[in-house]
C-alpha cells in the first residue's frame, strides 16, 4: 500500500486537512498527557508533608513516574503499526485518565507509589504523537512537524508546574483542606484527558489517505519482523542512548525542579512552581527550533547535517548542566537552567528529526525504542537523586556523562542509497512530481 498525500507545508491556521488536524490533535493530546504526567511534581512539597516521605521514597517516586513508560513506549510503537495512531491514542488517553482521576484514593506511600507508576504509562503518548506526524508530513518538513508537535506537547510539563499550585490554592481557598485540595486538583487533568481521547477518535484519521483499517495497511506485513529489523539496527540504539541523554534529562528536571528550588533556594511552593515551569515553557520554541534547524541543515548537507546538529546540541547540553550545578545565586541558577533547557529541547527535536529516516517500514518500532531510551535515561538519573549524593553533585555528574555521550552521534551513518532516497523524495514533493512512496509496509 502506498501513501501519496503527505503534507509538504505546515499551515498552522489549517484545521481542515487531515495532516493538520492530526498535527493539532497530536500536540494537544500530548500536552494534556504531559500536564497530567507531571501534575504531581509541583505538589510534592504538600504530598511529602502528608505522607511523611523520605528522600529515598521521593527518589523511588521519581523513578516510578518514568520507569513503566519504558515498557509502554516499546510496545506502543508496535501497536501503532498494527491498529494505527488514531485508535492507539484514543485507548491510551481514555485508559490513562483513570489513574489520574483515581490518584486521590492514595492514602500512604505504597498506594501513592502504585498510582504514580500507573500514571507513568501515559508518557507513551509521545511515541504516538511522533508516529502520527511522521506519516502525515513529507521529508522536507517532517523534522519541524515532529519537533513542533512534541515541543508544544512538552509545554504541558511547564504549564503544569505553574497551574497545579494555583489550582490547588483555588480549592484550598474554597475551603478544602490541603489533603483534599491536591486530590481535587489532580482529578481535573484526568477528566480533560478522557474528553480529549474521545475527540481524538472523532477528529483524526491514521494517514492523509485514510485509516489503516480502510487502507488495509495492517495486512500482508509482519509488524514483528519489522520490530526485529529495528532491533538489529545500531542507529536505533545509538539514537535511543542519545535520547536518554536529552529527553531523559528533561523528565528528570521536570520531576526535581520544584523541590530543588524549594530546598536549595528556599522558594515558596508557587514561586518554585513558576521557576520550574519556565524550564518546561521553553518547549514553546526550543524543541521546534531543533527540528527547523535540522531540516535546514538537511537541505544543505543531507542527513549528515542532521547528525552534526544532534552531536553539537547534546555536547552543549552537558556543558550547560555542569554550569547549572555550580550556580549558588538564584538568578544565575535560573539562567543556567534555561540555557541547559535550550540545548536539551533542541536535542530532543534533532533526535526525532532523524527517526523517520532510519527505517520507514518499522517507523513505529524505531520511534518506540528511541522514545523508551528517553525514559531509561531518566530512570538511571533518578538513582543519583535518591541516595546521599547532593543534588548539585548529581547534576554535575550527569553533565559530564552527557558530554561524553555526544560522541556517539559521530557513529550514526546513512548509506548513499538512503541519502539519495531522502533527497529524491524531497525534490519530488517540491516539484509536485512525487511518485507514491512506500511507508510502513513490506
Amino acid at each position: 500500500m502506498k501513501l501519496r498525500s503527505k503534507a509538504t507545508r505546515i499551515q498552522l491556521a489549517d484545521f481542515h486537512s487531515a495532516p493538520m488536524r492530526a498535527f493539532h490533535m497530536a500536540w494537544l493530546a500530548f500536552f494534556v498527557c504531559f500536564f497530567g504526567w507531571f501534575g504531581i511534581a509541583p505538589l510534592m512539597p504538600v504530598i511529602r508533608e502528608e505522607f511523611h516521605l523520605t528522600k529515598t521514597q521521593i527518589g523511588n517516586l521519581t523513578i516510578a513516574s518514568v520507569a513503566i513508560t519504558v515498557l509502554v513506549r516499546l510496545g506502543i510503537g508496535w501497536v501503532c503499526d498494527r491498529i494505527g495512531p488514531r485508535r492507539a491514542y484514543t485507548w491510551l488517553l481514555t485508559l490513562g485518565a483513570l489513574p489520574l482521576m483515581g490518584v486521590g484514593l492514595a492514602h500512604d506511600y505504597a498506594t501513592f507509589l502504585v498510582f504514580r507508576l500507573a500514571i507513568g504509562a501515559i508518557g507513551a503518548s509521545f511515541v504516538i504523537t511522533q508516529y502520527h506526524t511522521s506519516v502525515m508530513f513529507a521529508p522536507n518538513v517532517v523534522g519541524a512537524a515532529n519537533a513542533t508537535a512534541a515541543g508544544w506537547g512538552n509545554l504541558g510539563g511547564g504549564v503544569t508546574q505553574m497551574v497545579m499550585p494555583l489550582l490547588f490554592g483555588a480549592f484550598v481557598s474554597m475551603g478544602a483542606q490541603a489533603w483534599l485540595g491536591w486530590r481535587m486538583a489532580m482529578f481535573v487533568p484526568g477528566l480533560v484527558m478522557f474528553l480529549i481521547g474521545l475527540a481524538y477518535y472523532k477528529l483524526t484519521q491514521d494517514t492523509a489517505d485514510g485509516d489503516f483499517k480502510e487502507l488495509r495497511l495492517n495486512q500482508n506485513r509482519s509488524a514483528s519482523k519489522n520490530f526485529l529489523a529495528a532491533c538489529r539496527d545500531f542507529r536505533v540504539w545509538a539514537l535511543s542512548v542519545i535520547y536518554g541523554a536529552c529527553f531523559g534529562m528533561e523528565l528528570t528536571i521536570d520531576n526535581i525542579a520544584a523541590l530543588y528550588f524549594t530546598d536549595y533556594f528556599h522558594l515558596a511552593l508557587t514561586a518554585a512552581g513558576v521557576v520550574a515551569g519556565s524550564f518546561g515553557m521553553m518547549n514553546l520554541f526550543a524543541r521546534a527550533l531543533g527540528g527547523v534547524v535540522s531540516d535546514k541543515l538537511h537541505a544543505c548537507f543531507g542527513l549528515r547535517g542532521r547528525i552534526w546538529l544532534l552531536g553539537a546540541t547534546i555536547c552543549l547540553e552537558g556543558l550547560a548542566l555542569m554550569l547549572f550545578s555550580r550556580m549558588k545565586v538564584l538568578p544565575l541558577a535560573v539562567a543556567s537552567m534555561m540555557l541547559a533547557g535550550l540545548f536539551i529541547k533542541m536535542s530532543n527535536g534533532a533526535t526525532y528529526s532523524l527517526v523517520p529516516f532510519v527505517n520507514k517500514r518499522a517507523l513505529g518500532a524505531v520511534a518506540g525504542i528511541v522514545g523508551a531510551g528517553g525514559n531509561v535515561g531518566s530512570v538511571l538519573a533518578g538513582f543519583l537523586f535518591k541516595g546521599s549524593m547532593p543534588w548539585t553533585k548529581a547534576l554535575f555528574v550527569l553533565g559530564m556523562t552527557i558530554t561524553a555521550i555526544s560522541v556517539i552521534a559521530l557513529f550514526i551513518r546513512f548509506s548513499p542509497k538512503e541519502e539519495q532516497a531522502a533527497e529524491a523524495e524531497i525534490r519530488a514533493r517540491t516539484l509536485g512530481t512525487l511518485e507514491p512512496v512506500p511507508v510502513l509496509v513490506d
